[in-house]
């Protein structure tokens, strides 16, 4: 796998993680949806507007990133996968990756597709704890 793939799976990885766990607020109960809806969607509106988005594209890259998410969370949350490594994880949901970026570069086109994986690259959730 070249590198700009690993970047985007890991870019994709930490997105889908990010989501799954912000919905666990301290002490692992539940974050408000709401918030979560809120976030999600705050995030959506500063990429269509830093990319320039139309309407069509900032709705298919929304669709396309809840259906992929929900298929990452079924492999994160799934029991028989909380055993396994980082590195098996990744390997599972590349499929999913490799799917949703094939979704996406159709809807946005080569350029843009190519300038969205540099925005979610620059823009994806920081985590503390430090890095690896």
């Amino acid at each position: 796998m070249n590198w700009s793939k690993k970047m985007i799976a890991c870019a994709t990885l930490i997105i889908a993680l990010f989501t799954v766990k912000s919905t666990y607020a301290q002490g692992g109960r539940m974050m408000d949806t709401a918030a979560m809806r809120q976030r999600q969607e705050a995030m959506l509106a500063k990429m269509k507007t830093d990319l320039n988005l139309t309407q069509t594209q900032a709705d298919s890259v929304k669709a396309i990133s809840t259906e992929f998410n929900a298929k990452r969370r079924e492999i994160f949350m799934d029991p028989a996968n909380q055993g396994l490594s980082r590195e098996d994880r990744m390997a599972k949901m590349q499929p999913i990756t490799d799917a949703m970026n094939a979704r996406l570069q159709a809807a946005l086109g080569a350029d843009l597709f190519k300038k969205y994986q540099d925005w979610m690259q620059a823009n994806r959730p920081q985590r503390g704890g430090g890095g690896r």
